[in-house]
């Protein structure tokens, strides 16, 4: 239908010039009395052509732009979230954000307005050169001689917007990100009273993207008046040399007038193809950016065998994991079973987390293996590997979805399921106090409930997946000693033939594990009982007495 329409309005514009001719010579010269009703019926019928195949084409073409970019924006934030863990740390969440958002938009422009427009105006333009060199070839010479001197400076203005085109879409994702920052901190920035200093922050940005773009736009408008220039000059040259031949009676009139008609639709069409050639540099910076993203090779590698059963054992033999020079864990070797409870402690940066990032396979090990049921960690695919591993972190994670929704998260939701979960977690009765119970709607980042409201939820999440490794990162740090001794004694019941993982800053959430595991700097440097490690350990003393405090 695009391609119908574009053929109709490409005729159309044609036979626009070609009217002229019958128009001049038979209806005002030779007093033609047929042609006062042909001519504008030819002229309405013309139009009404024209009018529906640009109408085909703005429909289709939209339709074609959106359903391309729609399966582009899905795709591309399937990839995303799919990458490892290591790549999204590393980038900016507003620079993907922009890359979804801006640069996909700016190929829909692409794809669904200046494509179609392109193929349209340089069809015209084929159209109409030939029909003019039908027409009169030595006028045609003629008007279309000054065209090459367009070339060269198109190229160079084309190559100074593509490089602006990037820098003003990391500019706009600079943007993005500092936008990210002030929303999602909005509690410091209250509290420290620098709303000012964040405005002035974000100011100084939005006026380096302001200039980026103003200097793009300097450069993309010098097209059109190099174009008007040039188009002239050929006009000037067609109407000397033609004027010559109808005063010598080698053209009539009329065919003079279709040949300056049809010179004149050339130049409209040609200036558009010369503007859009430019424009197109921005589409194709925003293209390079998103599928650079596709371009990358996740190093996490999947395995091919799906963990569906429960985690009965996973043993560490000589694991070392570095970030370039860094090491992060040391020779590590360890052995849990189902049913133990471990605790890992020790000062910030020990390697606690490192350890919890490796059996979630966030990373994989410098040195060492992993095996999980006697299976090599690796040759497990993620996402099954996942689904058996529950984790309850520092950061708690609400999303803008029910309180139900949220501890089934990712799962179907069954009522009874999630109120036992909430019960475990020490949240049924919170939750059944909302205005709406289970069913209430959570703000943005849980805004309306308590910093304790939030982690119970999470435990609660952790219950419900039902998963056999369990891992509580600082899980019960923002909840009163009472609550947390009610959870404590749940999850005990809960986790009896699970393995569950404690990383924790409170004597009281680590002193009834099986084993305890010190960190520094990488190391396990001692193991044991909370009572053989305060008669054995100096360092484990020393923090024991910190936690009590």
């Amino acid at each position: 239908m695009v391609l119908i329409g574009i053929l109709l309005t490409v005729t159309a514009t044609a036979g626009t010039a070609q009217i002229m001719q019958p128009l001049m010579d038979n209806m005002f010269i030779k007093k033609e009395a047929d042609m006062l009703y042909i001519i504008p019926a030819l002229l309405v019928g013309i139009y009404i052509i024209k009018s529906l195949g640009r109408y085909l084409q703005a429909v289709y073409n939209t339709y074609i732009g959106m359903h391309i970019v729609s399966r582009l924006r899905e795709n591309l934030l399937d990839k995303i979230v799919h990458m490892d863990m290591q790549f999204l740390y590393t980038n900016r969440s507003g620079e993907l954000i922009s890359r979804i958002t801006n640069d996909i938009a700016r190929i829909q422009y692409f794809v669904s307005t200046m494509m179609p427009e392109l193929v349209r105006e340089s069809l015209t333009v084929v159209a109409l050169v030939g029909y003019v060199i039908y027409l009169n070839a030595t006028l045609a010479f003629w008007a279309l001689f000054v065209m090459p001197i367009i070339i060269f400076p198109l190229i160079k203005i084309t190559r100074r917007l593509k490089r602006l085109s990037h820098r003003s879409q990391e500019k706009n994702a600079d943007l993005m990100t500092r936008l990210s920052e002030v929303f999602n901190n909005s509690e410091i920035i209250k509290a420290n009273a620098t709303e000012s200093y964040e405005v002035t922050r974000f100011k100084n940005e939005n006026e380096q993207f302001f200039k980026l773009n103003m200097k793009a736009t300097y450069t993309s408008e010098l097209v059109s008046p190099l174009m008007e220039i040039i188009a002239a000059t050929g006009l000037a040259a067609v109407i000397f040399v033609g004027g010559q031949q109808v005063y010598s009676g080698a053209m009539s009139v009329g065919e003079f007038t279709a040949f300056l008609t049809a010179i004149g639709l050339v130049f409209q069409p040609l200036r558009r193809v010369s503007a859009i050639y430019s424009k197109i540099q921005d589409a194709q910076a925003a293209s390079e950016r998103v599928f650079h993203i596709f371009d990358i090779e996740n190093e996490i590698k999947e395995g091919s065998i799906i963990l569906n059963e429960a985690i009965k054992e996973a043993r560490f033999d000589d694991v070392s994991l570095n970030f370039g020079e860094k090491t992060a864990l040391s020779h590590i070797n360890l052995t849990i079973s189902a049913g133990q409870t471990i605790a890992l402690v020790g000062q910030s940066g020990g390697g606690k987390s490192s350890l919890v990032n490796l059996l979630l396979r966030f990373y994989d090990p410098s040195e060492g293996t992993i095996t999980l049921n006697n299976h090599n960690l690796k040759s497990y695919t993620q996402n099954s590997l996942r689904n058996q591993i529950a984790a309850v972190s520092q950061r708690v994670y609400i999303l803008q979805d029910t309180l139900a929704a949220n501890v089934a998260y990712g799962a179907e939701i069954d009522e009874e399921r999630v109120k036992e979960a909430l019960q475990k977690a020490d949240a049924l009765e919170f939750a059944s106090a909302l205005a709406e119970g289970i069913h209430t709607p959570m703000q943005e980042f849980g805004a309306n409930l308590s910093g304790g409201q939030r982690q119970r939820i999470a435990i609660a999440r952790a219950i419900y997946k039902h998963a056999s490794l369990l891992i509580l990162d600082e899980a019960t740090s923002a909840l009163d000693n009472e609550s947390e001794k009610r959870i404590q004694g749940a999850l005990q019941s809960y986790a009896q033939d699970k393995i569950t993982l404690i990383i924790a800053h409170r004597l009281s959430t680590i002193e009834h594990a099986d084993m305890i595991l010190y960190f520094e700097e990488g190391h396990i440097i001692a193991r044991g009982t909370h009572s053989e490690l305060l008669e054995t350990s100096e360092n484990y003393r020393r923090l024991a007495g910190k936690m009590g405090e």
